[in-house]
């Protein structure tokens, strides 16, 4: 059998679909007994790491503004919370989203401060 080149296999790959890759990393787990994904993190080295700051982050409503009703309806809408517990967290503030990644913060700050709303991103 003749050896593949790893650009070989990267070009077949972009001829791939999602679904068709997600296939192949459960055969590759399932054959190897290895997350291929966990090793592709774990083999770079430490200095090509990105120092961009903190991965997940917490969206604290600080104020909900003149608006208060239209931030009321967003917290209901991102957190799932009922019209008593996002009027709740509009009127004493608090975190809205613990834990999420950066980019995901930095869209949900924008859309409250659209709708009015104090917020921080820590």
């Amino acid at each position: 059998m003749a050896k593949i080149e790893n650009k070989d296999i990267i070009e077949a790959l972009k001829e791939k679909s999602l679904l068709e890759i997600k296939e192949l990393v459960d055969l590759m787990k399932e054959e190897f007994g290895v997350d291929p994904s966990a090793v592709a993190v774990a083999a770079a080295p430490a200095g090509e790491a990105k120092e961009e700051g903190p991965t997940s982050v917490n969206v604290v409503l600080t104020a909900a503004g003149s608006n208060k009703l239209a931030v009321i309806k967003l917290i209901k809408e991102v957190t799932g919370l009922g019209l008593k517990e996002a009027k709740d967290l509009a009127d004493n503030g608090g975190n809205i989203k613990e834990g999420i990644p950066s980019d995901e913060a930095n869209e949900l700050k924008a859309k409250l401060e659209e709708a009015g709303a104090s917020v921080e991103v820590k």
